[in-house]
């Protein structure tokens, strides 16, 4: 399966990158970087600047029809940036609107709010959102990771960092028996 992971040019949160990044990969997927811009983009361990990412595919040349399933890192910035472009915004609400799975962990659900995906779903992600999603129609919760069918397609969510490792054990289960 292709999957889109959805990254702006700089903020993403470099272990919300990589770690799924590579379970992806090691599950036999093809993960794509897709941005707003080609190049590169500039991770981040919280505020520092940590490693760059060659671009594979530009939001606005990218279609969610020739990708199984969207993942959308966190970092607080990056989120942020997405939400300012509409683009990507509209590139994260195909995905709902084609119902392909969708995961995203920490600060990505504000991308998810300015693309109006989350009203009636139940999530999780970093304390701070949780009052931005009830605002936007949503149920948030504590949970290390928490998958919602309550909607057009499967939304796996998750809190941080540390809920890594059930996070792509879970996103990867959830898009192998969507591919099935």
């Amino acid at each position: 399966m292709r999957i889109a992971f959805l990254a702006a040019p700089e903020g993403v949160e470099q272990v919300e990158l990589t770690e799924p990044w590579k379970a992806a990969s090691d599950a036999g997927h093809e993960p794509v970087l897709v941005s707003t811009k080609p190049g590169e983009i500039q991770a981040f361990d919280h505020l520092d600047k940590a490693d760059t990412f060659p671009v594979d595919e530009v939001v606005g040349d990218a279609s969610a029809d020739s990708f199984g399933a969207l993942v959308l890192p966190g970092g607080v910035a990056n989120p942020d940036f997405l939400r300012l472009d509409d683009k990507a915004v509209s590139f994260v609400r195909d995905f709902f609107t084609q119902g392909r799975p969708v995961a995203a962990i920490c600060h990505a659900p504000w991308t998810l709010i300015e693309a109006d995906v989350v009203r009636d779903r139940t999530l999780t992600s970093w304390p701070s959102l949780q009052t931005d999603l009830r605002n936007a129609g949503a149920t948030w919760v504590d949970e290390q990771v928490k998958v919602c069918g309550n909607g057009p397609n499967q939304l796996v969510s998750s809190r941080k960092p540390d809920d890594l490792a059930a996070f792509c054990e879970t996103f990867l289960d959830v898009f192998a028996k969507e591919a099935a």
